[in-house]
């Protein structure tokens, strides 16, 4: 009985841990039913679900933090929240982009705002005391904001060439990042302009770019002045304004109707006298068509018309008298039929001559009015040319005209305005001559001669533009060119062949590079040099080096550069430059060089129909003997 009954309980035991495991079994496989369905209805089928008794343990890989906590809340809804174990991970985010950095800085009277993100190493603080420095004491907002990344190539090096322009241009919007530097601004006048616009190229870092958009409003013109020459090789102006583009193509056409042939331009600007300039100027180039020469002045509503000194009176007469009754009222005409004078023998010529060469020493010589005058003149030229650069040689004369002063005086101002040339004043007219590197310095010099010298007076002018000398073109100076050139070739080296003048293929880039300096100073006379190091025969290495110095000439020329002022020349191995004993200083002395011949903007002002310019005691054939002594 005992038996019985104890294999009851057995049997009762094992029945019981039978059903309580499927009733497990059932529950586990029921609850990760249940937990799947619910996250594939959420969108989370990542998840992976396992179970352990009465634990769901979630696990897979969870494209975020965020997507994970979704994932544990969705089956938290349908099993008890202590029953989940989280085995989850996440996706490693990645490095979040560092920001785009710029700053936007504006200026005006007022002062000047800042606002941009810049790096938090490079710091807002060195912006800001360099900005308070530039507004001088003026209203200075500060928005600028700082953030923890790496500072950007090119970063620091665009905002402090920015920061340079700010302080350079008073009206001005700038905006900079790593890579590009834009400017807004506006000037006083269109030289103005040209100048910030030439220095701001010319001090860009190297890779930045840069984008200008500065303005400038029309100059003021005064005396509003106009100055046509037409003789037996056509008309010329000396100087041309316009108030607006149809005023300027009504004058230009007008001028090439009775022989103006070449490029013409007219300064466009304001202080216009009248509305019908264009009209006026139109009728007064036809009087000077048909009186067959002479010239024609405008200052303002002052015109002045003197005719040739071979115009028949009767001409003269009918041409001035139709000319003046057909010009727009608020005109004035002042018209002048010279005397013909014929003399038997050479006259004396009564005149003033000034001489300002390219070395920027002055002459005066000719006549003045008395002592006095000739220390107002000296000290005018000293003030205008340098203390030290003027020498006077004049004598006096009391009989010279009442006005020869203020003519005197006049032409030396206008020489002033040149880079050098000559002024010459006699009796008759004054004549100035010379190069400039400003475009409208023709116009400028006419209105200052015609302001200063009146009516009736007659002023004839030669001057030439030079780009060379123009400021605003930043094109090298002889020096620069043969500079930039050896620092090429001190960076990269021409490498030839062994003892061979068959430039290497590796050397393309380096000539590519010259070619490029020397497209630039095509006007600049330059030697290339070939240079060897001591090894073997003096004479082969002499013929040699001529050898390859040609083949620098040859690949300049086969990549379409202008070689007319360029000059091959071999010195074998008469110049080293290192020690010809060490491997080094032989690879050293292998080499091309470039050395400038002559000065081109010397060069440049030696009008073949211009005067020759000596300094004191010294003869234009000893200046040239000079030259060439210095070349070799």
């Amino acid at each position: 009985m005992q038996l019985k009954t104890l294999a009851a309980f057995v049997l009762a035991g094992i029945g019981s841990f039978v059903g309580a495991y499927a009733a497990a079994d059932w529950v586990e496989s029921r609850s990760a039913q249940v937990v799947r369905s619910q996250l594939i209805d959420e969108r989370h089928d990542w998840a992976e679900v396992t179970t352990e008794g009465l634990q769901v343990i979630l696990g897979g890989t969870a494209p975020d933090e965020a997507k994970r906590f979704a994932a544990v809340t969705a089956v938290g809804r349908v099993v008890d929240p202590d029953r989940i174990v989280d085995q989850m991970d996440v996706t490693p985010r990645e490095a979040i982009e560092a920001p785009r950095f710029s700053v936007e800085m504006l200026r005006n009277a007022s002062g000047i705002s800042i606002i941009g993100l810049v790096p938090a190493s490079f710091g807002t603080e060195s912006i800001s005391s360099t900005i308070e420095a530039i507004a001088s004491g003026g209203e200075v907002t500060n928005l600028v904001e700082a953030a923890d990344y790496p500072v950007p190539d090119g970063w620091s090096s665009a905002v402090g060439f920015a920061i340079s322009a700010l302080e350079a241009l008073p009206r001005s919007k700038i905006s900079v990042d790593a890579s590009t530097v834009e400017v807004t601004a506006i000037t006083d006048s269109p030289q103005e302009k040209r100048r910030i616009e030439a220095d701001l190229a010319r001090n860009a870092p190297e890779g930045l770019r840069l984008a200008l958009n500065i303005s400038a409003p029309r100059p003021v013109i005064t005396p509003f002045t106009l100055r046509l020459t037409l003789d037996q090789d056509g008309a010329k102006f000396d100087a041309c304004s316009a108030e607006n583009e149809a005023s300027k193509f009504r004058i230009i056409r007008a001028a090439t109707e009775i022989g103006l042939s070449g490029k013409a331009d007219c300064a466009i600007g304001l202080g216009v006298p009248s509305p019908n300039w264009a009209e006026a100027v139109e009728i007064a180039i036809d009087g000077l068509s048909r009186l067959g020469g002479g010239s024609l002045t405008f200052s303002d509503a002052d015109i002045t018309l003197i005719a040739k000194d071979t115009t028949p009176q009767s001409i003269f007469d009918r041409v001035v008298g139709e000319l003046d009754a057909n010009l727009p009222e608020v005109f004035s005409l002042h018209a002048v039929l010279p005397e013909k004078v014929e003399v038997d023998g050479e006259p004396e010529v009564v005149e003033f001559v000034a001489t300002h060469s390219p070395e920027g020493l002055v002459q005066l010589r000719g006549r003045l009015t008395d002592d006095a005058i000739e220390e107002i003149v000296g000290s005018f030229a000293r003030a205008q040319f340098g203390s030290d650069n003027v020498y006077l040689a004049t004598r006096d004369d009391p009989d010279l005209p009442g006005n020869w002063p203020v003519r005197v005086l006049a032409a030396l101002e206008a020489l002033g305005t040149l880079e050098h040339g000559s002024a010459i004043v006699q009796e008759d007219y004054v004549e100035v001559r010379g190069v400039t590197g400003r475009k409208d310095a023709s116009d400028e010099v006419s209105r200052l001669l015609a302001d200063k010298l009146g009516d009736s007076e007659d002023f004839r002018l030669a001057i030439r533009y030079d780009e060379l000398l123009d400021p605003t073109l930043n094109i090298p100076t002889p020096e620069e060119c043969v500079e930039r050139i050896n620092t090429i070739l001190t960076a990269n080296k021409i490498v030839f062949e062994p003892s061979s003048a068959e430039i290497s293929v590796d050397a393309d880039r380096v000539i590519d590079q010259i070619a490029d300096v020397v497209r630039l100073c095509d006007r600049v006379k330059m030697e290339i040099g070939g240079h060897t190091d001591s090894q073997g025969r003096e004479i082969m290495n002499l013929n040699l080096s001529q050898a390859r110095a040609d083949a620098v000439l040859g690949a300049l020329l086969a990549r379409r550069v202008l070689t007319r002022n360029l000059t091959a020349k071999g010195y074998g191995e008469e110049i080293p430059i290192a020690d010809n004993g060490t491997e080094e200083g032989r690879e050293a002395n292998r080499r091309i060089e470039f050395k400038l011949l002559s000065d081109a903007r010397t060069a440049a002002v030696t009008d073949e129909e211009g005067p020759v310019v000596e300094t004191p005691g010294e003869t234009a054939e000893d200046a040239e003997t000079g030259d060439q002594s210095e070349q070799n």
